[in-house]
């Protein structure tokens, strides 16, 4: 009888996996793969969502950093966590926009911060340069708006998205870094951009106090920085962060 019983469960489970499964198949092949070739020959793979397309019309950009768990070469990983929220047919309904999802490869960095104390280090990494080249691209190609290019990050990607903001001050109407961190001494330069900070208070991996430390020097130079730490989660914040139907609302909201 306890087979018996246990059978309608373990298919309820089994088709909810499934059907979990069959969604992000589906989300993620609205995503075409796509590569940028620099004038010298260093290519950054990525994977583009056009939610929406009218040539008279611009759209917003969003830049979506995945964390270092996800980089590699098979233009596929990076998928993982958090951009299918941009392409649910809710989201596309409401918010049609460029969502552009790159790959950073192997043993590299989105961010270039120093080890001891996480200032900023003059020259970006490859990946970043490669980024902000592939940024200016879709500007001159595509109908992007852009008062209203977004950037965000989780985990490596959001120390990428601290770095892309302080590197490119005047490129972004807004960011959202998940648990990442960046540095405090850039934090006047920054400190116009409206900024979104995510990070689980129980994070083993990334300690809280990086972000913490930004959202101390942005509120010091006169910026007005969310913040949301989620009290019991620890280095998955992003699941939360990315399915904050507020968050993406005031994403697309903010203008330059």
């Amino acid at each position: 009888m306890k087979l018996l019983k246990s059978k309608p469960t373990t298919l309820l489970i089994i088709l909810f996996c499934l059907l979990n499964s069959a969604k992000s198949f589906s989300q993620s092949s609205l995503f075409s793969y796509e590569k940028y070739i620099s004038a010298n020959g260093d290519t950054l793979q990525y994977r583009q969502l056009m939610s929406d397309y009218d040539p008279i019309s611009k759209y917003p950009l969003v830049i979506f950093l995945h964390g270092s768990g996800e980089r590699g070469n098979d233009n596929e990983a990076q998928l993982k966590w958090g951009v299918l929220n941009f392409a649910s047919d809710q989201h596309m309904k409401m918010h049609p926009s460029i969502v552009i999802a790159p790959q950073c490869p192997t043993d590299m960095q989105w961010g270039n911060f120093s080890r001891e104390d996480m200032s900023l280090l003059p020259t970006p990494s490859k990946p970043m340069k490669l980024l902000k080249e592939l940024i200016d691209h879709a500007i001159e190609t595509m109908p992007v708006d852009t008062n209203r290019i977004y950037i965000t990050g989780l985990s490596m990607g959001g120390f990428g998205t601290f770095d892309a903001i302080s590197r490119y001050p005047d490129l972004f109407a807004a960011a959202v870094p998940v648990c990442g961190g960046g540095d405090p001494s850039k934090s006047e330069t920054i400190s116009h951009i409206p900024i979104w900070i995510f990070h689980g208070a129980l994070d083993g991996a990334v300690d809280p106090v990086l972000s913490r430390n930004m959202v101390e020097g942005l509120t010091k130079a006169g910026g007005h920085p969310g913040y949301t730490q989620y009290p019991r989660t620890g280095h998955f914040a992003w699941i939360a962060a990315y399915n904050d139907t507020m968050m993406m609302e005031w994403l697309y909201d903010q203008r330059k």
